[in-house]
């Protein structure tokens, strides 16, 4: 696929709503965090500098406000909510917040819901992403972050679990090695920051791509997205994606998919989908999500 090639769509009569404001980073985990060290490509051939994904995070913020790191997904909170304290702080943000949510009880507070009124973007760190969804669903907090990301410049990043609980259907359990029987994937409704779209992480290294292959066979509608470490998206009216980072972003796309059998067969038996389209894109290839571009238009 070329530069700045867009998706294709067999939709029609979709009914369109106006594009989100803000702005969704999503990062396949292990991105770059110690931004004053060389990586090894940058040592061996100068003219391949590495691209730090969370640098692209920091020039898209607008305002002074704060930046909100919510590490709820992980298993070590403290830890990773001041890894990336560390690295803003050496980006030059001058005010990053770690707001530590461990129970439903903890997230509508008065304090946090004043911190997102005021901040100019949020971090959600890696870990479970079933986490994020059944500790912030159906808050008034998940509630108001969406209103941001819809109606201002807010910008939302998420790494590995943070950027799969983005979208829905939100990918929950499934080995690496599986995907190709029926119903070894799981799947729930994520936080919905991007409907129509599945997104995956870890996704080269970990050989993700059958078990993305069976989401979309459940559901040909649907776009997934496989994030590489280190290698990340830029989503810009709520469709337009550029990729930021150093890996792949593999871009799954069954809409005109024949031979699906997921439908067919029992569960535990083996699926066969074809003409399933697969895109490749490295840093700085642009695309357009095909299902997301009608609800936009």
């Amino acid at each position: 696929m070329s530069n700045g090639e867009k998706g294709s769509s067999s939709h029609s009569g979709a009914s369109s709503c106006p594009p989100p404001k803000g702005v969704l980073i999503a990062i396949g985990g292990h991105e770059q965090k110690d931004v004053n060290k060389k990586s090894q490509e940058e040592s061996e051939y100068d003219e391949f500098a590495s691209d730090i994904i969370l640098q692209r995070f920091v020039d898209e913020l607008r305002g002074d406000g704060p930046v909100l790191v919510i590490p709820t997904a992980s298993e070590e909170p403290v830890e990773s909510g001041q890894d990336y304290v560390k690295v803003f702080t050496d980006l030059g943000l001058k005010r990053v917040e770690v707001l530590d949510i461990r129970s439903r009880d903890e997230v509508d507070t008065e304090e946090n819901l004043r911190l997102l009124d005021e901040a100019a973007g949020m971090m959600f760190t890696g870990g479970d992403q079933l986490r994020l969804t059944a500790i912030l669903g159906g808050t008034e907090f998940l509630k108001r972050i969406k209103q941001r990301y819809t109606e201002s410049h807010f910008v939302i990043g998420g790494t590995s679990a943070g950027a799969a609980a983005m979208s829905t259907p939100m990918i929950y359990q499934g080995r690496n090695d599986a995907g190709y029987q029926k119903d070894e994937i799981h799947i729930t409704t994520g936080l919905q920051f991007m409907h129509d779209v599945a997104i995956d992480t870890h996704f080269v290294k970990r050989g993700r791509i059958v078990r993305m292959a069976q989401i979309i066979a459940t559901n040909p509608g649907c776009i997934g997205i496989g994030l590489e470490e280190d290698t990340g998206i830029v989503v810009t009216n709520g469709k337009d994606i550029e990729v930021v980072g150093n890996g792949l972003v593999v871009v799954v796309d069954g809409l005109h998919c024949n031979g699906n059998t997921i439908h067919e067969i029992k569960p535990g038996e083996v699926f066969s989908i074809r003409d399933l389209h697969l895109h490749l894109l490295a840093r700085g290839q642009r695309y357009v999500i095909p299902v997301l571009e009608q609800m936009y238009s």
